[in-house]
């Protein structure tokens, strides 16, 4: 790995926010973010992060390339769930492993926007359609998740069918595909490409000129829930450990290995890559607990915020950046 690369994102502003609201937690300060806040924070990213790729997607235009993209995205989002779920089975109760199936095969926004952070301090161009291949890929994971659990409950449990009953499956649909983050990421995005460079001039100074001072807001927030998360690990054993850093690993080689035959360039190699290897905390969580009561979040939520999610933005960027340099060269 480019030890420089390394640097550079050890010494990005939002990473070391990150550190400092976990050393908040272990010296057991009482530095907190107010709870409204962070809702906020996301809004706003979300909003900055889709309004901005859909500007450059109006620049852009679509071709072949991002067609293809978008499909591939959408293939990712529904293949890796499908052999996460077999793999998690030999040691998890089905509810668990959908559950944790769902969250892996699902996306994490906050991840993809610290890429995109980090692609900027490397000056590293990246198109606006990637947005859309993030928030094209949020939702597929969840209704595979859903529909693997049914499917094995209805295998080996005679309750399948009262369980499949009370499953209201078209408000899961509806959840899955217009939850709050899905849709504002959609709208910003269709916002963004309609107004093109005249909505990016009048909204620069919101959607540009404060969007790094929001996202250190926001990965402080996030490093002090880590943190408290990190005390539970113990009770998860080595197998949910070692899958929540294996896995992204496995799935980001797979990304960059499809960026690379689809010829995209590194910034959006990395994004793909990104997407691949993230793990949903915020979507798939909130579908899980009305869908599959059963599965307990405190396994696949602290899998996915706790080592995923660090893991990714402190050791994977660098990482996954590294080996795109190298294959593009």
């Amino acid at each position: 790995m480019n030890i420089d690369l390394v640097l550079s994102n050890l010494l990005n502003p939002p990473v070391l926010f990150f550190f400092l609201g976990m050393l908040a937690i272990w010296l057991q300060s009482d530095l907190d973010v107010p709870q409204p806040l962070p809702k906020f924070f996301s809004l706003y990213l979300l909003l900055s992060i889709g309004f901005r790729g859909g500007v450059e997607l109006h620049k852009s235009g679509f071709n072949n390339q991002i067609i293809l993209t978008l499909l591939a995205a959408i293939s990712a989002a529904l293949i890796v769930p499908f052999y996460a779920y077999f793999l998690l089975r030999r040691k998890l109760q089905p509810g668990d492993a959908a559950a944790v199936a769902a969250t892996y095969g699902s996306v994490s926004a906050v991840t993809f926007i610290a890429a995109t952070s980090f692609l900027n301090e490397l000056k590293v161009p990246f198109g606006g359609h990637m947005v859309a291949a993030m928030a094209l890929m949020e939702s597929p994971a969840i209704i595979v998740g859903i529909l693997l659990f049914r499917l094995s409950i209805k295998r080996g449990d005679s309750h399948g069918d009262s369980s499949n009953e009370g499953l209201n499956w078209r408000h899961l649909m509806r959840d899955a595909f217009f939850n709050g983050s899905v849709l504002l990421l959609m709208g910003s995005l269709a916002i963004g490409f309609l107004t093109g460079e005249k909505g990016e001039l009048a909204l620069h100074p919101f959607t540009s000129d404060i969007f790094t001072g929001v996202l250190c807001l926001f990965l402080l927030d996030m490093g002090l829930v880590s943190a408290r998360r990190i005390s539970g690990l113990k009770e998860l054993g080595a197998f949910p450990i070692g899958f929540a850093v294996l896995v992204p690993l496995v799935n980001a080689g797979l990304g960059i290995l499809v960026a690379h035959a689809l010829g995209l360039g590194a910034g959006d190699a990395l994004l793909f890559c990104v997407l691949c290897a993230s793990a949903s905390y915020i979507a798939v969580p909130a579908a899980i607990r009305l869908a599959i009561p059963e599965a307990n979040p405190s396994l696949y939520v602290t899998m996915a915020l706790a080592l995923t999610f660090p893991f990714n933005i402190i050791v994977g960027l660098p990482l996954y950046m590294s080996v795109i340099n190298s294959l593009w060269r």
